[in-house]
C-alpha cells in the first residue's frame, strides 16, 4: 500500500494506525501484540487522517486503542511510528455530528487535557498545551453542541491542542476507568470520560498542587487568584461538571454498570496502560470504590 486515507472518528484512524503497523512490521500480525509500548522497527504505512469528530486527535497523536472482543478488554498501543504524516482537520467535516456525539467527544477532548495536564509526565511545555485547549474547549463546546461554526472551528482546534499535549506525556484512571466500560458495555468513550472525569478529579485533588487554579481560571471561573486551596478546587471540579451537565451527559453509571461487574472492571481499570500516569497512585480497590460511587 503506497497509503491509508482514513476519515471519520477515532475509532477509524485507530484500526488505520493498527494496518498500517502491521503491514510494515508484519511479526506483529497478531494485534494483541501491540498493546503497550510494542518494540516495532519500521514506520506505519503513511497515513492520511482525515477527523469527522473534535475529541480524541488520534490524527496527531502516538496512541490507539484496540478492543479485544474475546476478552472484553480495550488495549492501549503506543508507537511512536503510527502517526499520521498528514492531518486534516477541518470543521466542516465535524459539522454532521449529531449533538450527542458532538458532547460526548468533546468532553473526551477536555479529558485529555486536563488528565494530560495533572499526569505525573506533565512539564512545562505540555502544561501550555493543555491549559489552552482547556480555554478553548470549556468556552466553544456548548456552541458546537449548537453547531456555531465557531463553535465547531474552536472544538477542532481545541481537540487537536490536546492531543499535541497529552501524546507526549500520557493521561490517567479517567481513561483506564473509561477504556473497560467500552469493552464490556459498548459505552461511547467520552460519555464514560466525562462521567467518571469530575469523581476522579475531586480524588486527584490532593496530588496536584495548585493545578486546579489553573484548571479553574481556564474553565472561565473568576477569582480564583484570591481562592483558597479548598475553594479552587471545588470551582475547577464544579466547572467541569456543569459543562458536562450543559451538553446532556448523564452524571452517573447507574444505567451502565452492572453492581456484579465491579470486580472486572476495576481490575481491568487497573491494569489499563494510562494508570501509572495518574497524579495519585492507586490501587484496585480504590478503584473499585471510584466505580461504586458512580453508581
Amino acid at each position: 500500500a503506497d497509503c491509508i486515507v482514513a476519515i471519520g472518528g477515532g475509532s477509524s484512524m485507530d484500526t488505520a494506525k493498527a494496518v498500517g503497523i502491521i503491514i510494515e512490521n508484519p511479526e506483529f500480525a497478531d494485534v494483541r501484540s501491540l498493546e503497550g509500548v510494542a518494540p516495532t522497527t519500521k514506520k506505519c504505512v503513511p497515513i492520511i487522517a482525515v477527523p469527522t469528530t473534535a475529541g480524541t486527535a488520534a490524527e496527531v497523536t502516538i496512541n490507539y486503542v484496540i478492543t479485544d472482543v474475546q476478552n472484553n478488554r480495550k488495549m492501549v498501543c503506543v508507537d511512536v511510528h503510527d502517526i499520521p504524516v498528514v492531518a486534516v482537520v477541518d470543521p466542516d467535516m465535524m459539522s454532521t455530528m449529531p449533538r450527542g456525539l458532538t458532547a460526548a467527544t468533546g468532553m473526551d477532548a477536555l479529558t485529555h487535557a486536563i488528565e494530560g495536564y495533572i499526569t505525573k509526565g506533565a512539564w512545562e511545555l505540555s502544561d501550555m498545551f493543555h491549559l489552552k485547549a482547556i480555554e478553548v474547549i470549556a468556552r466553544s463546546l456548548r456552541g458546537a453542541v449548537d453547531n456555531t461554526p465557531e463553535g465547531r472551528e474552536d472544538m477542532a482546534l481545541g481537540q487537536y491542542i490536546a492531543g499535541m499535549g497529552f501524546s507526549n506525556v500520557g493521561l490517567g484512571i479517567v481513561h483506564s476507568m473509561a477504556h473497560p466500560l467500552g469493552a464490556l458495555y459498548d459505552t461511547p468513550h467520552g460519555v464514560a470520560n466525562a462521567i467518571i472525569l469530575p469523581t476522579v478529579m475531586e480524588y486527584n485533588a490532593p496530588a496536584t498542587g495548585e493545578k486546579y487554579r489553573a484548571i479553574a481560571a481556564a474553565m472561565g471561573v473568576k477569582g480564583t487568584e484570591n481562592m483558597s486551596v479548598e475553594e479552587y478546587r471545588k470551582a475547577a471540579i464544579d466547572a467541569v461538571r456543569q459543562l458536562s451537565v450543559d451538553v446532556g451527559i448523564p452524571q452517573d453509571l447507574r444505567e451502565i454498570v452492572k453492581p456484579e461487574d465491579v470486580a472486572f472492571l476495576a481490575q481491568s481499570a487497573y491494569d489499563d496502560a494510562c494508570r501509572p500516569g495518574n497524579p495519585r497512585d492507586t490501587s484496585v480497590e480504590e478503584i473499585t470504590a471510584l466505580y461504586k460511587s458512580l453508581l
